[in-house]
């Protein structure tokens, strides 16, 4: 699996995964909405995880600040901003599609800034990587080292596709 990268325009870019898991839509809902399943593949969040609702988050990429949810439609689709209001503020998108037995989740997080666009690329690999290791009850990715690994191929993708 290899994500999609793209310019916005206006020194902006997106990161997209998808990935198909041989799950139910409702059992992947809940490893991207429940705070206990959360914290074992992606990040530890506390706060009001309802829409409007402020929270915080510790990444394992080692990032961590503050989020605000913006649309919760279990288990389809759920939309968070994260550092609402400031120069960095970015949308994350989790879309679920029920495909077959399993659940189709397409990711995308905009806005992000375009000279950094390969290490997020790189950096949602490995998320979404943990996420397959995680509902297939393996131990996820040592994070920094699997990083280390995905970004010079992210790196060669974007200059493909600039």
């Amino acid at each position: 699996m290899i994500g999609s990268i793209r310019s916005l325009g206006d020194g902006k870019g997106a990161v997209r995964m998808d990935s198909l898991f041989g799950t139910p839509a409702t059992d992947l809902w809940t490893a991207l909405t429940d705070p206990t399943r959360l914290a074992r593949w992606v990040a530890r969040v506390d706060g009001d995880l309802h829409p409007g609702g402020a929270f915080t988050a510790v990444f394992t990429s080692g990032w961590e600040g503050a989020g605000r949810v913006e649309l919760c439609e279990a288990p389809r689709r759920l939309t968070v901003t994260m550092s609402p209001g400031s120069e960095e503020e970015t949308v994350i998108e989790a879309v679920l599609t029920p495909e077959g037995p399993g659940t189709r989740l397409i990711v995308e997080e905009r806005g992000l800034p375009l000279g950094e666009i390969a290490a997020y690329g790189a950096g949602w690999q490995v998320h979404i990587e943990d996420l397959i290791s995680y509902e297939a009850g393996l131990e996820s990715s040592e994070w920094r080292s699997r990083w280390i690994e995905l970004n010079p191929v992210y790196e060669a993708r974007y200059r493909l596709d600039a």
